[in-house]
Parts: structure tokens; sequence; C-alpha cells
């Protein structure tokens, strides 16, 4: 398969509970590179909504979080030296172990969000943004433009200009989306079926023991093209 873009995930191991219910809620499975059947939850017809749509946007990319946004490679790279960077990577950063995941609002999205100090995961994801920087081809500037379309602080106006997109290193925040953005009228029913099914489901602690490099196809779906163990000691 060819891949347009490319991208460094934190993806849930596939045999977690609260990956595969999560994996089913939106509708996409990475690993397997198909459609998930999303489950019945009662409920959420009161929203207006069906599951289909509460999770059409980010459906496309999968269960995740990202650790380093999608990139188009530069000239004179290719999948292989992508492959050999993110072994290196790997190589050197320690699993992070977090207190755990809680369900949250980002504005009128749903998200999950870590529990804890989360110095060493901050870490972990400006290594990913820098170590890997290299292998990045300059964003075009339509998508430069879009990203400023949407407002950015000055420290966001610099993270697109050195790195490509503007929430990473202090802007970085870690989060694992569930839904597209909501009418506000249909948040609290959302929020109760996923915290009745799947907040229960969730990791205590959370650990982040390996990386995973995704690849998005010519019709925006992102697949895993392999995980990669975190080996090391954190140290640059």
């Amino acid at each position: 398969m060819t891949f347009t873009r490319y991208a460094i995930y934190f993806a849930p191991p596939t045999e977690a509970a609260w990956g595969k219910f999560a994996t089913s809620w939106l509708g996409w499975d990475m690993e397997s590179g198909t459609p998930a059947t999303q489950p019945e939850i009662p409920g959420l017809n009161i929203t207006g909504l069906d599951l289909a749509a509460i999770t059409q946007v980010p459906r496309k990319y999968g269960l995740h979080a990202t650790m380093k946004p999608p990139m188009r490679l530069a000239d004179g790279q290719n999948l292989e030296a992508l492959r050999l960077a993110c072994a290196d990577l790997a190589a050197r950063q320690a699993p992070v172990t977090l207190e755990g995941l809680h369900l949250a609002r980002l504005g009128r999205f749903l998200a999950l969000r870590v529990t804890g100090d989360e110095a060493a995961l901050n870490a972990l994801a400006t290594a990913c943004v820098r170590d890997l920087d290299a292998l990045r081809a300059p964003a075009p500037e339509a998508e430069l433009a879009k990203r400023r379309a949407a407002g950015l602080s000055p420290a966001q106006e610099a993270n697109l200009t050195a790195w490509g997109y503007p929430y990473v290193l202090d802007q970085f925040r870690f989060h694992v989306t569930l839904t597209g953005k909501l009418p506000k009228a249909s948040l609290p029913a959302v929020e109760a079926a996923l915290t009745e099914h799947l907040t229960p489901l969730l990791p205590s602690p959370f650990e982040i023991r390996d990386l995973a490099l995704v690849g998005e196809d010519s019709g925006g779906r992102f697949h895993m093209i392999q995980r990669y163990a975190l080996t090391g000691d954190g140290a640059a």
C-alpha cells in the first residue's frame, strides 16, 4: 500500500478491553485496516445524532493519541529510512507510566486525557517531534494558512513555523479523541454513554510501552505499519 503521509501515534494495545471498545466506538481498526462494527448504545438516539455521525471526523485516524503529527516525507527520504529512525528513537526512550486515563471535554469534543504528572509523557512526545523532523517535508502553504485561520498564539505560530504543526512541544496536550465537534445539546448524552461503557474499562495505571508508525492511504484512512517497543532509558 502506498501512503501519502505518516505519523507517530500512541495506539492502545489490541488486547486491552478499553482499546477494543473504543476502536469499535470509532468504527475503524488501524491494525487490520478494516471498518469496525460500531456498538449499539442505548440513549444516543436522543441526541439527534447516531454513533456514525458522532465519530465521523476522528474515525479515519483510528484510535490514537498523536505523538508526531502527520507529515509528508522530505525529498530523498523513504519509508525504510523512517522505519530505521523510529527504531532508533524507540531504542532510546523508556516506557512511560501514568496514574490513569479519564474522560474529558475539550471544548465540544470528548477525549481521553491522562491523570497525574505528564512530564515524562511530554518528554517522549517532544523526542518524537524533534528526532524525526529531518525526514519531514515542509508543510504546504495551503496547510499552513488553514492552521493560521483557526487563530494561533505566538507560541503556536512559532511551532507551526519550526515544526509544521502548532500543538507540539510546550503546546502539546496528550489526548485520545473519541468524537467530532458535538452540538452543545448532545454533549451530556454522549458523555454519559462513554462514562457508562468506557470509563469502567480504563486502565490504572496507564502505560505507554510502544510507539506506532502509521500511514495515511489515498482515501484518508490511517493504517498501522509497525509498533516499536520503548526499550531505552529516556536519555537524549
